[in-house]
């Protein structure tokens, strides 16, 4: 099975459940976006939350995608920058305790990213995101040597921070002979950043990951047309839809992926990762493309059940159960 190297920002995602959105408007928050926030809001954030019953998990748009793969058996490995605190060794636990290959890097001047996550009562998730260390990721940390054995690199669109650092990467992994997967990752990067988005797509990546918001951003199309856009400037295009399930891409060919009904969404907090990893699975297993949507739904359906990203072994168990009569039918 190929190997699997994710690029993104290391967080570690603070969670809070939302009786009503009014608190999203008081932070000047974008509800089911991600807005990048500074120290100041993020302490007004941390003062807030500690009212509130929090939880913790690691987060990170490739972050939850390699750990969700790690789960399902690949074998995976992860590059990104935390600083030297409790949150920073929080994370490369997680990494360590999920058989990632680590490469995280540290820096002592600043503390690490947190994702402030915002649980709606219908289940949408909005972050505010300060993302401390994990904004130093520079061009200079990528090297040919750390991109050797891998097939796949993932890259979180949320990098977009750092124009030259995403590129020395994706043009070093091309270079080791891998292919490049980009997730656009949040709508209002996708307006504020098309034309470089627009430079990747047609020039380096291979594989896009996008939720339909994401797609009408970038292209200005509803989800149907986008995904056709999306196509023509790369080999496979993804536009998740939720509950309405995916539409994939692939030359002239074009599938319909159903999303799997659940019977209470709580939280949609790494829907769109785990649905990546879900399809990646596949991809690396040899799968067609219909496989490989019908996994990512199934992954997806599970975490958006529970709150965060964390989900417990006999999840897992019951997943790779479906996965293994997915793969075999």
């Amino acid at each position: 099975m190929d190997k699997i190297i994710g690029l993104g920002n290391a967080l570690v995602d603070a969670l809070v459940m939302l009786d009503d959105d009014n608190i999203l408007a008081k932070l000047g928050l974008r509800k089911g976006a991600m807005t990048l926030i500074d120290r100041e809001k993020y302490g007004l954030i941390s003062e807030m939350f500690s009212h509130r019953k929090a939880y913790r998990s690691t987060g990170g748009s490739a972050g939850n995608a390699m750990t969700a793969l790690a789960s399902m058996g690949a074998e995976v490995g992860f590059v990104g920058k935390v600083g030297r605190d409790e949150n920073g060794r929080f994370f490369g636990e997680s990494l360590e305790k999920h058989g990632i290959e680590s490469h995280l890097l540290v820096d002592e001047e600043l503390p690490s990213g947190v994702a402030s996550t915002f649980i709606a009562t219908d289940g949408e998730r909005t972050f505010g995101s300060y993302l401390g260390a994990a904004a130093l990721l520079k061009a200079s940390d990528f090297n040919l040597e750390l991109f050797k054995g891998y097939a796949y690199l993932l890259v979180e669109g949320y990098l977009v921070q750092d124009h030259d650092a995403i590129l020395q990467a994706i043009e070093l992994a091309r270079q080791a002979g891998l292919q490049v997967c980009i997730d656009l990752s949040s709508c209002n990067l996708v307006e504020a950043e098309r034309d470089f988005f627009t430079l990747l797509i047609n020039k380096y990546v291979d594989i896009v990951l996008a939720n339909e918001e994401e797609a009408q951003a970038f292209t200005g199309q509803a989800a149907e047309q986008a995904v056709d856009t999306i196509g023509q400037m790369c080999s496979i295009a993804i536009v998740k839809r939720g509950a309405r399930g995916a539409l994939i891409r692939k030359g002239t060919e074009r599938i319909d992926v159903p999303a799997v009904a659940v019977s209470q969404v709580v939280d949609t907090t790494g829907a769109g990762d785990f649905f990546a990893a879900g399809f990646l699975y596949g991809l690396v297993s040899g799968c067609p493309l219909p496989k490989c949507g019908l996994i990512g739904a199934t992954v997806a359906a599970e975490v958006v059940q529970i709150v965060g990203t964390t989900l417990p072994a006999e999840s897992w168990e019951r997943i790779n159960r479906t996965i293994h009569q997915i793969k075999i039918d």
